[in-house]
């Protein structure tokens, strides 16, 4: 695998013709890479330092619309800048894109020089900062599954996304011979994202027809959701510079089970594990258990950072691998945190319960800020559950986005760990998405009712 650049290397490339283009990259609400295209040169010059770009960034839908109700930015505000500054750590080729190589950025006040403190990037980093003062840090991995679809992005907006073919015509979970018909896809997807520092180990077939999975080497939080987003962005590119497409979509049609995004973690404390103990039966240290109590009991609270949009909600149904209910077991896929490891100094927990819309930054925030909750209550943890968890009797996930919603915007602890800006700001964000799907009259409604209401 390939290390990310430094300053050094990249001046050495450009002045060698291998570089001409810097992509200097933020990330949005919604968790996508926005920015500009630089030359290099002129990068190398002062954008190295900083840039700026309109704030309603933090302010969007997924089509960019510009709603009111935001405290940050607004029309009678007249949407301003803010400063993206390259975070040159993360300075990385591209390999997918000719000559061209990505810095990820972080937002500030372009007066005051300060994070963001809604951006996704400055809310994960002030999560791992109070981690850090209790001498932890969060090791984590996320999995992202998404469906691969014959026809372009272009052709099939120009069709009105209908009549959808995905590759491969049935199941292809683990399934060599269905997978090799996206392997023009996915060979390079994991070269490439190697090639970029991105530590992919595998990839394979999910659970449905088209579906496949990506797997990325645990590592620090941070590193983590980077990683996750330009996975995430790589896939769409490389599938579209082949002709075809890549969705993310939480559920794209209602017979076909949805597309997850799990996200496992761990504490380590002085590079050692400090979930681990020997002597416990699963072992689970003390620690562990509360935060894994922690999780569980202020999973409502966060269920709106793993399942941001009306859709996500379509994918909690029973008997399709993702989780409608809140507990905790052994190993067991049908519940909504799953111990992974048990006995061994790699014990983790899984979280299933999010989407592959979710933002990770947002989504391994939440999560820590739950686990400290738990660390600090010292929280106990229950006997995990066995048996079909679906079949269970408590623990239910949010069903919709306005009970997520409405969780999230009651949460003392959510509030108490990001604050009240950050919990009010994507509150809104959360309010417009039911707002705009509210005005809208569904196929389904049409067809249901056309003639027989």
């Amino acid at each position: 695998m390939a290390s990310n650049l430094t300053m050094n290397e990249l001046k050495s490339q450009v002045k060698a013709g291998k570089v001409d283009t810097v992509l200097v990259c933020a990330v949005d609400m919604q968790g996508r890479l926005m920015g500009k295209r630089f030359t290099a040169a002129h990068f190398l010059q002062s954008a190295w330092e900083e840039t700026h770009c309109c704030n309603y960034l933090l302010a969007t839908d997924l089509e960019m619309a510009t709603p009111s109700g935001y405290a940050s930015t607004s029309w009678q505000h007249g949407y301003g800048d803010y400063t993206m500054k390259p975070d040159l750590s993360t300075l990385r080729p591209v390999p997918w894109l000719e000559g061209t190589v990505m810095v990820l950025c972080d937002l500030m006040d372009h007066r005051t020089h300060e994070d963001v403190p809604h951006s996704p990037r400055a809310i994960l980093k002030k999560q791992q900062a109070r981690l850090a003062g209790l001498g932890y840090e969060c090791m984590a991995a996320t999995e992202l599954e998404f469906f691969l679809f014959e026809k372009s992005y272009d052709q099939i907006r120009k069709e009105q996304w209908r009549d959808l073919q995905t590759f491969s015509g049935y199941n292809e979970d683990y399934h060599i011979l269905q997978t090799t018909k996206e392997e023009h896809v996915m060979r390079p997807l994991r070269n490439h994202l190697l090639a970029a520092g991105v530590p992919v180990e595998n990839s394979k077939g999910e659970a449905e027809a088209g579906q496949e999975e990506l797997n990325i080497r645990y590592a620090e939080a941070m590193a983590t959701a980077d990683h996750h987003t330009i996975a995430k962005h790589a896939t769409k590119e490389i599938a579209m510079l082949h002709g075809h497409s890549a969705s993310f979509l939480a559920k794209w049609h209602h017979s076909k089970v949805g597309s997850s995004s799990h996200v496992h973690q761990s504490l380590w404390k002085n590079g050692k594990p400090a979930f681990h103990d020997a002597s416990d039966k699963l072992g689970m240290s003390q620690l562990m258990k509360h935060y894994v109590a922690g999780l569980i009991r202020y999973a409502p609270d966060y269920t709106y950072f793993l399942a941001p949009y009306i859709n996500s909600y379509k994918r909690f149904q029973k008997g399709t691998f993702a989780p409608t209910r809140t507990v905790w077991s052994v190993d067991n896929r049908t519940a909504g945190f799953r111990l992974c490891g048990e006995g061994t100094k790699g014990v983790r927990i899984e979280c299933r319960i999010g989407g592959s819309d979710l933002n990770p930054y947002l989504a391994i925030a939440a999560q820590i800020a739950a686990g400290i909750k738990g660390i600090e209550e010292k929280l106990e943890l229950s006997a995990p559950f066995s048996g079909d968890a679906y079949d269970g009797s408590s623990g239910l996930v949010p069903h919709t986005l306005r009970d997520a919603r409405e969780a999230m915007m009651q949460s003392k602890m959510l509030r108490e760990a990001m604050g009240d800006w950050v919990i009010d700001h994507y509150g809104r964000a959360a309010e417009w998405e039911i707002e705009e799907f509210d005005r809208v009259v569904t196929d389904y409604e049409v067809a249901r009712g056309f003639e027989k209401a």
